[in-house]
Order: C-alpha cells, then sequence, then structure tokens
C-alpha cells in the first residue's frame, strides 16, 4: 500500500508537523527495473548478489545474504543524495562481524528469555546468542541465511520478492516456517514492506528490518541530535538482562516519553535505570494504536540540518527503538569511518519482546492454515 499525499499528511499532523511540510519534495521520478549484480561469495560457495532499486527518488540496495538493506539512499532538501543507512562494503564483514545491520529479522525479532518457552505443554530451547538469552532468531537466524530473490515491476512500482523456508527444528524452533517478504519502492519513494509466513506446526513468529538509520548520512557523527516522535504513551521496562517485567508502564515524566518531539538526545544521559540496563534506550514501546489491519503513523524521525524526514506507519502493535548503544568503535562502515555508539538508531516494528512468556502480550503464536501477516510502511520526504 503506498501512503497517499493525504495519508503522509494525517500521520504528519499526528506528529506536529505542518502539512506543507509533509508534502516534502515530489520525487516522482518513475522506477528503474532492478539491477542484479555479485556482491560476494560464501565460504561454502554460494554467492549472494545485490539488487538495486530505484523508485520515487528513493535508492535501495539490498543483498541475497540476509535480505539486508545494504544502502538506502534519499535526497535531502537541496536534492542531494546521501546513504542514510549503516552497513558495511563488503560481505565478509556482514558475515563475522555484523550486529544486524540492515537485515531481515526471524525468526522471532528481539529477545527471548532464557531462549526457552512453552507452547501446547511442550517447551522449546532456542539457539542462545545474548549471554542467557535468545536475540533475533538466535546464532544462525534469518540474517545469516540466503534468500531467493525475484524482482518485480508492478504498474509505477518496482521491488523484490524474498523467500526462505526455515526447516522444522531450525535454532530451536517448532515447525517448517515458510517465509515471503516483499521489498516495495513505490512512485513516491516510500519502502514498503510486506511479511508473510506459514507454518506446518504450531510455532510463534515475529519478523522485522533491522536497518540502523542516520538520517545526516552514515558516515556523519551520531543521532542525538535528530528528532523523534513515537505514538505511545506506554513502553515494557526490562530487567538487567533485557527481558521485559511484563509491566506496561507509563512514559509520561520518564525519558521514553516521546510524544511530543523531541531529540534523541535530549534525556539519554538522565541518571534512570532503565537507561542503565541498555546503556541508553532499547526498548519496546507499545503503539497507543494496537495492532491494526492496515498501516497506520506510528513515529517521526528528523534530521534537522538536512531535512530528511521518515515516517513509519505499521500494522504492529510495538516498535522498537534502540539507540545503537552498543556501537563502540571497532567498525568500518561504507563510508570508510568507524561506527561509534550513538552512529545510527534502529527503530523495529514488532509485536513485544518475549511474549512466548509474556501472556498478557499479544499472541505470536502462528498456527498451521493460519497466514501470518505484517506491512510496514517508510516514508521519506525533506
Amino acid at each position: 500500500m503506498e501512503l497517499s499525499r493525504r495519508t503522509v499528511i494525517a500521520g504528519a499532523a499526528a506528529a506536529g508537523l505542518t502539512a506543507a511540510t509533509a508534502g516534502g519534495t515530489a520525487h516522482a521520478t518513475g522506477g528503474r527495473k532492478p539491477v542484479k549484480e555479485l556482491f560476494g561469495t560464501l565460504a561454502d560457495g554460494t554467492k549472494v548478489h545485490r539488487w538495486s532499486l530505484e523508485n520515487g527518488g528513493t535508492r535501495l540496495k539490498v543483498l541475497s545474504y540476509g535480505g539486508i538493506v545494504q544502502s538506502l539512499e534519499i535526497p535531502d532538501r537541496k536534492g542531494r543524495y546521501a546513504n542514510v543507512s549503516l552497513g558495511f562494503d563488503n560481505l565478509e564483514d556482514y558475515v563475522s562481524s555484523s550486529p544486524f545491520f540492515g537485515a531481515l529479522i526471524g525468526r522471532y525479532g528481539n529477545r527471548i528469555g532464557k531462549g526457552r518457552f512453552t507452547l501446547e505443554g511442550k517447551t522449546y530451547q532456542l539457539s542462545v546468542n545474548d549471554g542467557e538469552n535468545s536475540l533475533h532468531g538466535g546464532e544462525q537466524g534469518f540474517d545469516k541465511r540466503v534468500w531467493d530473490v525475484e524482482p518485480f515491476t508492478k504498474g509505477a512500482d518496482v521491488g523484490l520478492c524474498l523467500r526462505y523456508t526455515s526447516a522444522d527444528g531450525e535454532m530451536g524452533y517448532p515447525g517448517t516456517l515458510r517465509t515471503k517478504v516483499t521489498y516495495t519502492l513505490t512512485r513516491s519513494g516510500d519502502w514498503r514492506i510486506d511479511y508473510e509466513a506459514t507454518t506446518d506446526r504450531t510455532t510463534v513468529c515475529n519478523l522485522t528490518s533491522h536497518v540502523y538509520y542516520n538520517l545526516a548520512g552514515e558516515n556523519s557523527g551520531t543521532i542525538y541530535d535528530h528528532e523523534l516522535k513515537i505514538a505511545a504513551s506506554r513502553y515494557t521496562p526490562v530487567d538487567s538482562g533485557l527481558i521485559p517485567t511484563g509491566e506496561l508502564a507509563k512514559v509520561a515524566g520518564t525519558p521514553f516519553d516521546f510524544r511530543r518531539t523531541k531529540t534523541v538526545g535530549e534525556d539519554i544521559r538522565v541518571p534512570h535505570q532503565q537507561l542503565l540496563y541498555g546503556k541508553g534506550l532499547d526498548h519496546n514501546w507499545v503503539l497507543d494504536k494496537g495492532g491494526t489491519a492496515r498501516p497506520e503513523w506510528a513515529a517521526t524521525l528528523r534530521d534537522p540540518a538536512s531535512g530528511r524526514t521518515m515516517r513509519i506507519a505499521t500494522t504492529e502493535p510495538g516498535l522498537q527503538f534502540y539507540s545503537g548503544n552498543f556501537l563502540d568503535g571497532t567498525l568500518v562502515g561504507t563510508g570508510g569511518t568507524v561506527y561509534r555508539q550513538g552512529d545510527g538508531l534502529c527503530l523495529e516494528t514488532q509485536h513485544f519482546p518475549d511474549s512466548p512468556n509474556q501472556p498478557s502480550f499479544p499472541s505470536t503464536v502462528l498456527r498451521p492454515r493460519q497466514v501470518y501477516r505484517s506491512t510496514t510502511v517508510h516514508a521519506f520526504s525533506a
């Protein structure tokens, strides 16, 4: 679903922006047929390709490895392009060193406490890769799998259809999960992600995208001066292992209150126990809209220097906001600079972390003959 101008303006109004600002720069330049090129070869000889797409002024480069967004270029208010996603210029770093840069995440986005859950009376032990917890699907999650990729054009839209089948028992999860993820660039430059999955046994599923954004450009320094608004009155506090306690806490009076637009860095150094646990912001916001049949506005991110703005609409009930706290200066990005703490942020649309162990959270259970569906739309302007 392309976000119409009316939808964008409505979302912008909710975010405290004017209709004129919401319109942004017009980029209806028409799509180009996706271009495929060899990006690298894995140790087992598997070739990894990169697909380049362009439409409506947005340029997107995607790898068959992990469904990774290797580059996302959008123009600023003067029409100057920059890559606004963190990543690498080579396959080897994605394989050995990546903190999920740009990746498709599954089977379960975010953390599951102790890597364990019970479903229909049976306890499943998952791959553990974050202390005692399972993070983003385990040691060999969807981010480390080679996806089948098929390009398409549909009317004025261009895109990629990515498919991966996860075998029964992979990373400890029950059921054979057949997953299809569609990346679409619309004629107006929106980037839409549609997720679908089916299973032959009852399982859990929570898919998301893990792009690290810096709307000033991936090699431009921190995102602390970015302006952010999130349509959420509550969030899910965590314990010292970053596992939700089960509480849905109010954001009012805390550093987690982004109901009004404020900079990412405004409260990030406040001595709040939750910030100490995450070394910054790394929490799930409970979206006021809840889970919805159609994508509804959830958050707006803006870089005031360039004017680049991203509005996120989603069907999901939650949004994980991660402020790049664990970037430690050991990784060199596509622009040739070292990534340090706060050089990028993630806004991951999702169901809540550890939902299989939290009965009060929205369910992530997927059963045979059901179809998992989720949609997120990123609308860009300047």
